[in-house]
């Protein structure tokens, strides 16, 4: 019987020519699974996903949970970054397993996202930090993943990770764009510019964007494009208490 490593191997050589490797492999997982499950799969950066590409979403639930995690800066994809393990949610009624995500979860049920399942690249962790790999599947109804469906998507994003290897370097062919440059640069973007405005540090500027976000009810890119192609201009944050906590 063949290990995950090498089965990943040949996965991923069946995919490394195709137009969009990611989605291509993305797709290949979905339909290798017995328990039907939209699919997405995430590069981050930092664990709080601030710095990321959303790779592939594949399925009626995927692009919605993905684009929730980034807006928000929560939820299972970035606990298991953070933790460098798989985080299952299998019913997103349940706040023992949604404590450290409760905004994601009940945004993500309003959405019809009723479990998640996100399965990281899981290695020795980094003496300095390294992007990150993390597939996660979506369901429209609560249960548990099947241990067969767990290894597919273990076996899945383990030849994300030897694609990722094996793709070029930008600006040496167009393929690469589809795994390393940003479909969400202009975050990056707007983020400087809040920086800079409001003399505050890139993590502050995130937050801020992504507060303000949150209150309008829009996309976390959606806003950042006002602000950097509409000349939109956030309200200051409120002076620190100088009376500290």
């Amino acid at each position: 019987m063949k290990g995950a490593r090498a089965t990943a191997v040949e996965l991923a050589a069946l995919h490394v020519d195709r137009p969009d490797p990611a989605s291509s492999l993305v797709r290949a997982c979905r339909a290798a699974l017995s328990r039907r499950c939209s699919v997405g799969l995430t590069l981050a950066a930092d664990a709080a996903l601030a710095q990321r590409v959303s790779l592939a979403a594949v399925g009626p639930l995927a692009g919605r949970g993905e684009t929730l995690q980034i807006n928000l800066g929560e939820g299972p994809c970035v606990q298991s970054l953070s933790r460098l393990a798989p985080v299952l949610a299998p019913d997103l009624d349940d706040t023992d397993v949604t404590g450290a995500w409760p905004v994601f979860a009940a945004q993500a049920r309003a959405d019809g996202i009723r479990a998640v399942f996100a399965i990281p690249v899981v290695g020795a962790r980094p003496a300095v930090p390294q992007p990150g790999l993390v597939l996660s599947l979506y369901r429209d109804r609560p249960g548990d993943l099947p241990e067969a469906d767990l290894r597919t998507a273990r076996t899945h994003v383990l030849a994300a990770e030897l694609l990722l290897l094996a793709a070029p370097v930008p600006g040496e062919d167009s393929a690469a764009d589809a795994w390393l440059l940003p479909t969400d640069a202009v975050v990056h973007q707007a983020t400087g510019m809040i920086s800079y405005r409001h003399a505050l540090t890139t993590g502050q500027a995130l937050a801020l964007l992504r507060s303000h976000a949150h209150l309008r009810g829009t996309d976390l890119t959606d806003l950042a494009h006002a602000i950097v192609h509409r000349g939109l201009r956030l309200p200051d944050p409120p002076p620190p208490d100088p009376a500290g906590p």
